[in-house]
């Protein structure tokens, strides 16, 4: 009948529409120009354990591994000896006293004394530069500085030549020194170049192998 509104479900087209009813199945619609969220995780970009290593990237490691500590705690034992040796240098000017005046008898007081002095002095800076540098390459390479342990192997070989040199200069006490300064001399550079050693350099220096 002309007129008649027609019930709601039987227009055209209303029984195809997916949509029709009360917004089912509608897809949430999106700000204009609004990025879709994305379907998988969020990408990570911060670091792991405090670290700052991106993913695929191990940390470096916390703790320095066996040879190495133990060459540092030698290194310890070095700078011990060059301070032992920096007072047996304190105990002998009279000893270096007399050497000299027996090496010259035509010196007078004064000019031994000025000279054993000056011998003595120098042991003393000697000493202490020594003991210096043992505590620097014991902190360095604990620390896994690459560059620590080319100067503790240029050091090791200059304090090994050196102390070969002055093996025939004493004996006694000194010489047993010497020795023992040769001996830990060699094996901290043995536990430096050790595999895990070399690992460790490598590791905290962000060096790829």
């Amino acid at each position: 009948m002309s007129g008649t509104t027609p019930p709601p479900g039987s227009g055209p087209g209303e029984d195809e529409n997916p949509y029709a009813q009360s917004g089912q199945g509608r897809p949430p619609e999106q700000p204009w120009g609004a990025t879709p969220p994305p379907s998988g995780p969020p990408a990570w970009s911060g670091p792991v354990d405090g670290g700052s290593a991106a993913w695929g990237e191990p940390a470096p490691p916390s703790e320095p591994p066996q040879s190495i500590r133990r060459a540092a705690i030698l290194m310890y034992v070095g700078a011990g000896l060059s301070a032992l040796g920096l007072l047996f240098t304190l105990l002998a000017r009279d000893s270096i006293r007399d050497a000299i005046r027996d090496n010259d008898s035509s010196l007078s007081a004064d000019d031994v004394d000025a000279a054993a002095n000056l011998i003595v002095g120098v042991g003393i800076v000697v000493g202490l530069l020594g003991a210096a540098l043992w505590l620097w390459m014991a902190y360095a390479n604990k620390a896994g500085k690459s560059w620590a342990r080319v100067v503790a192997t240029v050091l090791g070989g200059l304090n090994i030549l050196f102390t070969l040199f002055s093996l025939s200069g004493g004996g006694g006490l000194n010489l047993l020194i010497n020795v023992v300064t040769i001996a830990l001399a060699a094996y901290i550079l043995y536990l430096l170049y050790r595999p895990d050693s070399s690992a460790y350099y490598a590791a905290v220096s962000g060096k790829r192998r």
